[in-house]
């Protein structure tokens, strides 16, 4: 239906008869010429009708409004200089030809549209609505196919790199692995329920029980959780497991991986090694397990320098065995009551009871401006002067508390502090790190259990490996690591559990019983007595990585039909109710609606 595209005739097709087909993007009349600025998928040419060359077609162009569908047949044309003056349009690709126009064909009309195309829209209910209309858009089809590049890029680095992209089973069986699970009812087997799987975990594994030594696959992957912009029910993951493999073999795989998605997708290139650094190293210098270090404004802790300071909300936390630590915002004293809100806000939500700070405004203490600095000594203050570097302008931000949650509270102070100095508005660095040796079990006060921090199948460290067996759950080491750029992580993984006894202690320090043990992971268990392999691997969130190539800050503008913020696809009005028969046929009794009192 057409010769070339719309972005791909140029100058050496001049005097050519060409056919084009696509979307009319703007309609033009000067003085009953016709212009019509015809788009694909590919970019814009302008074609014109003129009457003297086909009077039938050049009143037809004048009907044409945005996104009616047509074909246009004409010659290629350099285009003209009007009273001295050139009408090369230099924003377009095209922009110094066009398509004098000898044919036209409406392929199809379209209603008047619900949103422009060519302009922003802050209303992303009305995006989702009509989100085929969306992906016109070029900013939404440069997206999706940058998406496309980084998944090729990725089959073809593991395919040269020996990896058998191999598909696992969507629906699958409900096992206790962090999120929610969604589930299906089966019709078959009534009473009994599929569920959609949170990630291909245990087949991965058991594809290494079964020899294929090198898997990968692009999963798809359900949680029934709680939204938000990085985080959709389903999602896509960069699925990877090898046997006979340590955590250097594949920090190398990945990086490697990333790098040719940079260079494909971004023509940028990356370093073919990133830095690595521990968990407990990130959380006491950045607050976080994936820490943005393209800013300073680092952890310091002052425990010992405050442990006899009168201001109680110090002293107390550091003798009840907690720490203090603060951070300096270098030139943020001049922070706004409204900004010192927010930022104890902030503290707040992430577990502080409320936020101390300094404004340190001039060099003198007496100009400082904070609620307990009174209470200081004059040695405490020199002491923070000189370990804070402290100079005159700076916004100084405490934490006092058990030491996780002074971490946390401090991390998302120093991110909020930040946004609040635009610190990071012209920042284009890329900075990829290794986070490394996390906490295998997290104790969770509320539920008064242990969970995995990662997940059940993670590995300890070799010297921990008998303090899991014995029941010393406390402090147990992972041979886990997340790679992470610019404060996301990108992806997580781990050396797995391969033998029978050490997974079921496993399963014992979390709380699942023997028949538990049976009942949802026998089979696995079962796999690991016939000369189960050493393995690893490690899961990317392609939404997550395809964001950040994109420079955008939702994964919904790197999908092609996302859900909402509440979990519905407002475009096909899903999820829905299903009548009673199907309800019926999977013995599932549906809610009736009492009828009103007469």
């Amino acid at each position: 239906m057409r010769t070339h595209t719309c972005n791909e005739i140029n100058h050496s097709n001049i005097s050519e008869t060409v056919t084009l087909i696509g979307w009319v993007n703007s309609n033009r009349d000067h003085g009953g010429v016709a212009f019509i600025d015809l788009r694909d998928r590919e970019g814009m040419t302008q074609c014109v009708f003129r009457p003297e060359e086909n009077a039938e077609a050049a009143e037809l162009a004048k009907t044409l409004r945005s996104e009616d569908m047509i074909q246009v047949t004409g010659l290629v044309e350099k285009r003209p200089e009007i009273d001295g003056v050139s009408t090369v349009n230099p924003d377009m690709q095209t922009g110094s030809i066009e398509i004098s126009a000898s044919k036209l064909t409406i392929i199809n009309k379209s209603e008047v549209l619900p949103f422009q195309l060519d302009k922003e829209l802050s209303n992303e209910d009305l995006r989702m609505k009509y989100r085929y209309l969306d992906i016109r858009r070029e900013r939404m089809t440069k997206n999706l196919r940058q998406r496309h590049r980084i998944t090729q890029s990725t089959r073809n680095f593991l395919d040269e790199e020996g990896f058998c992209e191999i598909e696992t089973p969507i629906l699958s069986k409900s096992t206790p692995e962090g999120a929610r699970d969604f589930l299906v009812p089966s019709r078959m087997q009534p009473g009994k329920f599929y569920a959609l799987p949170q990630a291909p975990q245990q087949y991965k594994q058991l594809l290494m029980c079964g020899g294929m030594e090198k898997y990968f696959q692009i999963a798809r992957c359900f949680r029934d959780e709680d939204l938000r912009a990085d985080r959709q029910p389903e999602f896509t993951q960069i699925d990877v497991e090898a046997s006979f493999v340590t955590p250097d073999d594949m920090h190398t795989l990945i990086e490697g991986l990333l790098s040719k998605v940079f260079k494909k997708s971004l023509d940028v290139d990356i370093p073919k090694k990133f830095d690595r650094i521990t968990y407990n190293d990130a959380m006491n210098t950045y607050g976080s397990d994936k820490p943005d270090r393209r800013f300073e404004y680092h952890l310091t802790d002052l425990s010992e320098e405050l442990k006899d300071c009168e201001f109680r909300v110090f002293s107390g936390a550091i003798s009840d065995g907690g720490v203090v630590k603060a951070i300096n915002a270098k030139g943020f004293a001049s922070a706004t009551q409204g900004q010192i809100e927010k930022l104890t806000q902030t503290a707040i939500e992430a577990g502080s009871k409320g936020l101390a700070y300094i404004q340190a405004r001039e060099e003198d203490r007496s100009t400082w401006r904070s609620p307990f600095v009174k209470r200081m000594t004059d040695i405490e203050v020199e002491a923070l002067r000189e370990k804070l570097n402290i100079e005159p302008g700076d916004l100084i931000l405490f934490g006092a508390g058990d030491w996780e949650t002074v971490c946390e509270v401090l991390g998302r102070i120093r991110l909020c502090c930040a946004d609040l100095q635009n610190v990071l508005e012209e920042n284009n660095d890329l900075d990829f790190l290794w986070v490394t040796e996390f906490p295998l079990l997290g104790f969770d006060e509320e539920e008064g259990k242990w969970n995995a921090v990662h997940h059940p199948f993670t590995r300890p460290i070799p010297e921990d490996e008998d303090k899991l067996k014995s029941g010393e759950y406390a402090g147990l080491r992972a041979q886990a690591y997340d790679v992470i750029l610019n404060g996301y992580e990108l992806g997580g993984g781990s050396i797995r559990i391969h033998e029978a006894e050490l997974q079921s202690a496993m399963f014992t320090a979390l709380g699942v019983t023997e028949e538990e043990k049976k009942s949802m992971f026998g089979h696995i268990l079962e796999a690991f007595k016939f000369g189960a392999p050493p393995h690893g691997g490690i899961a990317l969130g392609l939404d997550r990585l395809a964001m950040l190539v994109c420079g955008e800050e939702s994964i919904r503008e790197v999908i092609a039909f996302p859900k909402n913020n509440k979990g519905i696809d407002i475009m096909s009005a899903s999820p829905a109710e299903v009548d009673t028969l199907q309800l019926r046929e999977l013995r599932i009794q549906s809610k009736v609606k009492e009828k009103p009192d007469s």
